[in-house]
């Protein structure tokens, strides 16, 4: 799945938070938001809750990228490593795929502030045929 092929309602959860899609295609993606007062915590840096949602949502691109129309995926682990204080008036992450099979994928995410590392991310999802999924 390419950028210009993503359906659009597939990104209400990424503009509730306030953030963007900037790039997706063959295991990457690349999302950002403006940091906004509601994603700081006390300290008037950004909440490691607001960067975790924004690499688990990253990582999940990157996935959905490389899947046949049909399939889907949802986060089975998250792992997280806040490196620095994030502040400035961007949040980048930028997802990849580094191993995938047919029922798992496995990602690694960078967040970047200011061009500056932050957090350091790995993901695993699982892989879904929608045609099995039960309401």
């Amino acid at each position: 799945m390419q950028f210009k092929e993503l359906d659009r309602e597939d990104i209400g959860f990424l503009e509730y938070i306030g953030g963007e899609l900037m790039d997706l295609g063959d295991g990457y993606a690349q999302l950002a938001f403006e940091i906004q007062p509601h994603h700081t915590q006390h300290l008037g840096v950004v909440h490691g809750g607001a960067i975790a949602t924004l690499a688990d949502h990253c990582g999940w691109y990157a996935v959905i990228s490389e899947l046949e129309k049909g399939f889907t995926s949802v986060t089975i682990e998250l792992k997280i490593n806040y490196l620095k204080p994030a502040q400035g008036a961007l949040l980048v992450a930028e997802a990849k795929v580094v191993n995938r099979t047919r029922r798992t994928a496995f990602t690694t995410v960078e967040i970047f502030a200011k061009n500056t590392l932050v957090a350091f991310a790995t993901a695993t999802y699982s892989i879904i045929d929608e045609r099995n999924i039960t309401q």
